[in-house]
């Protein structure tokens, strides 16, 4: 699932590759995924020109020089390509965009659970999910107060509470387990066990381990976005059996339901 290194590092390569760019075909080879009217979607971003791109959560919103904002949000499988017409399309492509310069944008979704919506600024609200986010996790309003504020309403397991949009937006499995690793907490503690300075050590952990994945994923896909997420740097994540790189201890894996948690016993207390 793209979080928000990878989604970070996408909005930086559009935002120097389509920006000022008009849109001249338009294609829905899935159409399902667009949750708009295919006409009506066809008609209103044919001839529409890219403004800047933003991302709120796991959403990217593409702005446009009418005042309509596109919306992707890509799930679980949803993946960006920027790339020439000749060049092989993915699997299970299922929008492409050609633009003015030559080239495509293109969404593939392996599993088709992505969705896509062309609105405005101020209907943003009324698309499934957005409403109830809570503020996106890098907000230079969500400050430490402010982040320990909301984690004292919400109960559970850390890990589930960090991965609930609910609660701040954008991080999910993997990034959860790395900013655990780095507060040196375990995945399975109860919010309720967690002392003022474990709640100190956890904001600090989520702000040095976004801005740390994001420089290496945007310098990966500085010139080309067709990969799948980038995860060769994490530390912890998916590394079950592997040295701890902190102590050395053997890396734990526990796998419930589709989600993989990945932790060490030793230093994560």
């Amino acid at each position: 699932m793209p979080e928000v290194p990878d989604l970070e590092a996408i909005r930086s390569f559009f935002n120097r590759h389509i920006v000022g760019q008009t849109v001249t075909r338009v294609e829905t080879p899935i159409p399902f995924l667009v949750r708009v009217p295919r006409d009506d979607f066809v008609r209103l971003l044919t001839g529409d020109t890219f403004g800047e791109v933003h991302r709120y959560g796991k959403f990217l919103l593409f702005s446009l020089e009418s005042g309509r904002v596109l919306v992707v949000n890509p799930m679980l499988t949803g993946r960006f390509a920027y790339v020439e017409p000749k060049a092989r399309k993915r699997a299970r492509t299922g929008l492409i965009l050609g633009l003015a310069n030559g080239c495509e944008i293109r969404y593939a979704d392996h599993l088709r659970m992505g969705r896509i919506y062309l609105t405005t600024p101020d209907q943003l609200n009324t698309l499934p999910q957005f409403p109830d986010m809570g503020p996106d996790v890098l907000d230079p309003a969500l400050t430490e107060d402010a982040f320990k504020q909301r984690l004292l309403h919400h109960r559970g397991q850390v890990k589930g509470i960090l991965t609930n949009h609910r609660f701040v937006a954008g991080i999910g499995n993997a990034y959860s387990d790395e900013i655990l690793w780095e507060a040196r907490l375990h995945p399975y503690r109860k919010r309720t066990q967690l002392s003022e300075d474990e709640m100190s050590a956890l904001y600090r952990a989520v702000h040095s381990v976004l801005a740390w994945a994001t420089a290496i994923v945007t310098e990966k896909m500085r010139d080309s976005i067709d990969y799948a997420e980038w995860r060769d740097h994490l530390r912890v994540h998916r590394r079950g059996g592997e040295p701890c790189p902190r102590c050395g201890a053997t890396i734990s894996e526990i796998t419930a339901g589709q989600r993989v948690t990945s932790f060490c016993r030793h230093c994560q207390l």
